[in-house]
This record gives C-alpha cells, structure tokens and sequence, in this order.
C-alpha cells in the first residue's frame, strides 16, 4: 500500500493483469435521531404511598410508568423536568408544599430511559441547600444527569453535554424563582435562576463547546393556564434571538400550545426552532383539572452532511395519570391514551365505559391544545 495526496492506492495483482484502485474517502451521512421529553416528574404524598412496600420496606414506581415505559426507553434521547427533592430519608418523606420524595425514584427514572433531567425549578430549595445537594448526589449514584442546580461554581460553569449518534446536545436549565425560600448567601451558583446576563453567559459556555443543539428547559409561566403568557414569549425570542435550537417549558402543570419556528440568524442564514410552552405533569398526585392530561412529546432531529440541524417532525403521545382511589392496591399509573381508546374499540380493553369517555374527552383537549 502506497499513501498519496489523491489517496491510498491499492495494487491487485491478479493471474493474468494488475489492477488499480483507489479507495475514496467515506462521505459525511446525514444522521437522524429520536428525542422523548416528558413533563414534570412529581412525587406528592399519595404517590410514594403507593409506591411503598410495607412488607421490604422500600419503594418502587416502576409499575407507574409500564404502560408508556417504551417511548422514553426506545427514544435515542430522553428529557425531563424533575420537580422534588432527594433530600433523604434522615428527615422524612414529604409532599406538597415542600417535597422530599424517596431516592428510589431515580433509579426509576433512569430505567424508565431518561438521560438528562432539568432540576432548576420552584422546588429546588425545597429542604434548603443540603436537600438541593444531596438530590444531586443521588442523580450520580444512578448515573442520571442533570442541570439547572449546582454544588460548586465550577459545576455551574460546566455545562451537560450529551453526544447522541455524532449530533452533538448542550443543556441549560433555568427557573423563576424558588417560592420565596432564599437562595444561600455566597452559593448563588446553586440555582440558575431566568436572568438575562446569567442566560447569555451560560449561552455563550455551551457555544465554546461546538455544540449542534442546544437545549434550554425553562420553569415559567402561570400555574393552570392553557396559554403561554406575554413573558414566555418574550423570553423565547430571546432564547432563540442568542442561538437556543430547543426550549422546555415546565411549571403550569397543564399542557400549553408548541410551535416549530424558522430563525433567522444575524448573518442571514436560517435555521429551525422549537418551543413547548408547558409540558404539563408527567407524574404526581394532583387532581385539579387539566393537570392528569399530558403527554410525552416526540422530535425528530436530523444533522445533514454539511452539519445543518433541522427538526424534522414534532408528534406526541397523549398520556394520562390514572387515579384509582385511595385505598387502591394499584392506586396511580400513567396511561398511554391512543392505546386505550384503540383497545377499548376494537373489544380488547379491561377499561370501563367511564374511563373510556374520559380518556376521549381528555384526547380531545390535548388535541386542541397542542394543534394549531
């Protein structure tokens, strides 16, 4: 074998002739990938009572997520919002206002097939600093990552990356507030919290890592409103205005309307964009209305050969928590709807009429919500 500048030159000699062949070099494919993204991932009283074995003395929410376990196991990529605490069991399980769930659920979580979880959000102080710290150490020992919330200025400064199939992630996470609990004098670095100055010089950290995507979770918004307000909007243009390829919205606990945009870039180039508003709940015991209907969002993301990022398609799956009552041996589990309404018409489905028409009517406003 002989290197030239044309390439490498392989002689094969054959009985009767020598032949010459070059060998080109492989062409740069076009690569595409999967993303899942779930709402928030809650943990009210009722559900780690349900999730307890009185008998091991232990926890398991597993059997929670079986039914919709394949989207985010399958997915290339899964996100979510993680909205409690893994405080510990030293100072007692709690719900709401203030969460501090069994740190079961992460290893949970991780076989559910999430690989990155935002933790910035109004519960992050939940059980003040140690909480906000320990629910970290806990997201390690199971291999999950994480940000939003950080145990040093350097950990702040390092920004999460995620290299799925050769297309390159960057993720931010950032919230409103912390519901008034203050966040501990000289640990400013322990939450990011949505500033401007703070958005931008994070922006500017993942840029120097070449990332394809960078995606930004952000807690906002109004609790129960089907609408994105004024804020968010702005704050999206804002977002994408400084380079953000994909934004999370969490908080409202509802479903809130996404849209795919065509940003225009300061040199005049185009690339795409997505924003959620809200994700609604993915897990919890809440029982306002709207709050049990979410869904498990689907994109589709491709790097051309010349390193363009397009967002080929957006789908969901609708979902849905069923609650069966306190005293329930199997109180809480997330139903895949589509797959319910199709079972259930075709003669194969355990579900009753009234979940059936509840599940339509929920369809119907996920529907309404997120198509436009």
């Amino acid at each position: 074998l002989y290197l030239t500048i044309s390439g490498i030159i392989k002689f094969v000699n054959n009985k009767n002739n020598s032949e010459t062949t070059a060998i080109q070099p492989e062409q740069p494919k076009d690569v595409t990938i999967n993303m899942a993204v779930i709402g928030d991932i809650m943990c009210h009283t009722t559900n780690f009572y349900d999730a307890y074995n009185s008998e091991t003395d232990s926890y398991d929410f597993s059997k929670v997520f079986t039914q919709i376990q394949s989207y985010t196991q399958n997915a290339d990529l899964s996100v979510g919002n993680l909205e409690t605490t893994f405080a510990g069991k030293n100072i007692g399980y709690t719900g709401y206002p203030t969460f501090n769930t069994p740190e079961q659920l992460a290893k949970n979580l991780v076989d559910l097939g999430l690989d990155v979880v935002s933790t910035a959000n109004n519960h992050s102080l939940d059980k003040r600093y140690a909480g906000l710290e320990n629910t970290l150490n806990e997201l390690d020992k199971v291999g999950l990552s994480h940000t939003g919330t950080y145990r040093s200025k350097e950990e702040q400064d390092t920004i999460v990356t995620k290299n799925i199939n050769g297309i390159n992630f960057a993720f931010l996470s950032f919230t409103y507030g912390t519901n008034g609990i203050p966040v501990p004098t000289g640990k400013e670095y322990c939450i990011n919290l949505i500033d401007e100055q703070l958005i931008l010089d994070q922006i500017s950290k993942a840029k120097q890592l070449n990332p394809d995507v960078i995606c930004v979770s952000m807690h906002w918004g109004d609790e129960y409103k089907l609408v994105q307000n004024s804020t968010q909007e702005k704050l999206a243009n804002f977002l994408f205005e400084n380079g953000v390829d994909i934004i999370l919205g969490s908080h409202p606990h509802v479903l809130e309307p996404m849209e795919k945009r065509t940003i225009t870039l300061a040199d005049g180039t185009t690339k795409d964009g997505f924003v959620i508003y809200s994700l609604g709940n993915f897990m919890s015991g809440q029982v306002i209305e709207d709050t049990k209907n979410s869904i498990i969002l689907q994109l589709q993301i491709t790097k051309h050969a010349n390193n363009k990022i397009t967002i080929d398609s957006y789908n969901y799956v609708p979902i849905y928590m069923l609650d069966n009552g306190a005293g329930s041996q199997d109180r809480y589990k997330i139903l895949d709807i589509n797959s319910c309404i199709s079972n259930y018409e075709s003669g194969n489905s355990e579900i009753s009429t009234e979940l059936y028409n509840t599940l339509k009517s929920c369809k119907n406003k996920i529907d309404k919500i997120m198509i436009k």
